[in-house]
């Protein structure tokens, strides 16, 4: 079983509204269709970044904050239409491209608790994956009983199925090839224990849900809740790449706690 996310910066034009990079998308899903044909044995559990979609309308409302007055509940549907227009687009190419998937929106049965997924609907996504469809969830807006509204990413949602799921590898892919050290060279495998020596910079692009720093924090709690489990950050921006991290390539940055 494998958790596979495509990240919002692979797949959007982050510092441009809404700009879907309609291309890469297309390619990344040939790629994985590619790798089922050859290992049709693979199971993948699919999600996806909001990038320049959700992440735009939820700073633009402060959706990340909370909800509670009219304008900020006219913020979460605009967030929320704005994260399933680029679900909609990805979808649209994971079928075109063959692959038997199904969409699971966590607004439709998450809720948070101060910013922390609490509940989700586990059981519908365990029943796809048995009759061998590609379960596709993605960053949304929840309901949350302390702030009204919270945004959880693919990441937190990643966290909260893998108690039941259990995946074997987590491959986390975006447009940077990995975790970067001080000097500005790809680590090939990074520890809690160095965690804190690196530096990240999440100011630009916009992201509201932490950036690279936030995947990696997800990264280490998933190795070290699980520590037969291959956790991967690395780039699928050159073509290929994706395809070869499927079928084992040690590209990116492995994540041990």
């Amino acid at each position: 079983m494998i958790f596979l996310k495509l990240g919002g910066s692979l797949i959007t034009e982050k510092s441009q509204t809404e700009t879907a990079r309609l291309e890469v998308i297309d390619r990344l899903a040939t790629e994985i269709q590619d790798v089922l044909r050859e290992n049709p044995e693979l199971t993948i559990l699919l999600g996806h970044g909001s990038g320049s979609f959700g992440h735009h309308a939820a700073a633009k409302f402060g959706t990340h904050n909370g909800a509670s007055t009219i304008e900020d509940w006219k913020g979460v549907a605009a967030v929320w239409k704005a994260a399933n227009k680029l679900h909609r687009f990805v979808m649209d190419s994971l079928l075109a491209a063959g692959l038997p998937v199904i969409s699971f929106p966590p607004s439709a049965s998450a809720l948070a608790q101060d910013g922390e997924l609490i509940s989700l609907a586990i059981q519908p996504i365990q029943h796809a994956l048995s009759k061998g469809l590609i379960p596709v969830t993605h960053g949304d807006v929840v309901f949350d009983e302390t702030r009204g509204a919270a945004i959880a990413s693919t990441e937190a949602i990643f966290s909260y199925l893998t108690d039941t799921i259990k995946p074997s590898r987590i491959l986390l892919t975006g447009l940077t090839p990995g975790v970067y050290d001080r000097s500005g060279e790809i680590l090939p495998s990074i520890t809690q224990a160095e965690f804190s020596e690196l530096v990240f910079a999440d100011d630009k692009p916009l992201d509201v849900t932490g950036g690279m720093r936030t995947k990696v924090k997800y990264a280490l709690a998933f190795s070290k809740q699980f520590p037969g489990t291959e956790v991967r950050i690395f780039s699928g921006e050159v073509p290929g790449h994706l395809r070869e991290v499927l079928l084992g390539s040690p590209k990116g940055t492995l994540i041990t706690y």
